[in-house]
């Protein structure tokens, strides 16, 4: 869940004390200062039940999506780091990165992307993704991944199948990528089959349309795509996340109620509802609804209750640092010149712009 603010709303707190929310993500209305944003985490990571912890987490990319900037370190684009053509200086800015992270005591990086840039008209991916070749991506983004655990983090791929190759933007409409099979199995899916195999703990699906493989629905929203093709094809054995359900690719067309429940049988394990409020509780008094009425959707619940608690049993993020101690943690000077010595690709840029969030 997300909220507005610089402090968690007690309504939120008890909600994560009732584990009714199992997971918090900050956004930039939730972040003022390093010592703001470790005391806002302290709480609330000590309201979860020690059997259920919370997990925070945030989308720190690089370039234009990073929550946390300055004090921390500001960090390049993705397409200009892996432009470096040196998979260990891209493990080492994931190092350097979760590291600031895991300072403050956030345990999830929604982070890396896995879009092959093949689009140079996309409105959202752009130079968020390690490149246009299947080959890059799949290196950097993975040597990404590797760095972002050997700070202690977890990692999220995103976004799944695929949405380098989309013409509109997720966050306002309903893209369609409209490539064969052939295609993209070779491009599209490369990456994260490749992330797969290497064991990554999360995924996040895209609200795109692949008629390819479901002329009807969403990846999201598709079991076709979902579970036939992740889970049985590429082994996947981690958790589906969804993207945001307040996105309009997929809000403008379902209530709450549909996406949670819909996307849960296609064979999504977690969701992100960013706001409001009201609509985080309808998804879940959905939930417990839907799996007192249904077989099927109670065995489904209890299938991704393990895959989160497993997920959460690799959590190994300490405490954030005392207030005293940030200074020497973040931002530091090894950081700041490992930033610094990027090339940035100027001509792969998006535009920047508020909604572009995970």
């Amino acid at each position: 869940m997300g909220f507005d603010g610089l402090t968690a709303p007690t309504e939120l707190l008890d909600r994560i004390a009732r584990s009714e929310v199992g997971g918090v993500m900050l956004f930039r209305p939730n972040v003022e200062s390093p010592a703001q944003v470790a005391a806002l985490v302290l709480t609330l990571r000590k309201a979860s039940p020690p059997a259920s912890p919370l997990v925070v987490s945030v989308d720190q990319e690089g370039g234009l999506v990073q929550r946390l900037r300055s004090p921390l370190t500001v960090w390049p684009d993705m397409g200009s780091v892996a432009a470096a053509g040196d998979v260990q200086r891209t493990r080492a800015v994931g190092r350097a990165l979760g590291g600031e992270l895991a300072a403050l005591g956030i345990g999830w990086n929604l982070a890396p992307v896995l879009d092959v840039h093949t689009n140079p008209r996309n409105p959202v991916i752009g130079n968020r993704a390690f490149g246009s070749k299947v080959e890059t991506v799949t290196d950097h983004a993975l040597a990404f991944w590797r760095g972002l655990h050997d700070a202690g983090l977890l990692g999220c791929g995103k976004h799944f199948p695929g949405h380098g190759d989309t013409h509109a933007d997720s966050h306002l409409e309903l893209p369609r990528v409209d490539h064969g099979d052939e295609r993209l199995r070779a491009v599209e899916l490369a990456p994260f089959a490749a992330a797969a195999r290497a064991g990554i703990e999360a995924l996040m699906t895209a609200h795109v349309l692949y008629p390819t493989w479901d002329e009807k629905v969403p990846a999201t929203l598709s079991r076709r795509i979902a579970h036939d093709i992740l889970r049985g094809e590429l082994g996947f054995a981690g958790v589906l996340v969804s993207d945001d359900l307040g996105m309009r690719a997929v809000a403008d067309h379902y209530s709450v109620e549909e996406l949670v429940v819909e996307s849960l049988l296609a064979g999504v394990d977690h969701f992100l509802v960013r706001e409001p409020l009201p609509r985080q509780v309808r998804a879940f008094e959905a939930l417990v609804k839907a799996g007192e009425a249904r077989v099927d959707v109670r065995a489904r619940i209890e299938e991704s209750a393990e895959r989160v608690s497993c997920f959460k049993s690799k959590l190994r993020t300490p405490l954030p640092a005392p207030t005293e101690a940030l200074p020497a943690l973040l931002g530091t000077a090894d950081n700041r010149s490992l930033a610094e010595s990027f090339t940035r690709l100027a001509a792969l840029s998006v535009v920047d712009s508020p909604v572009v969030d995970a």
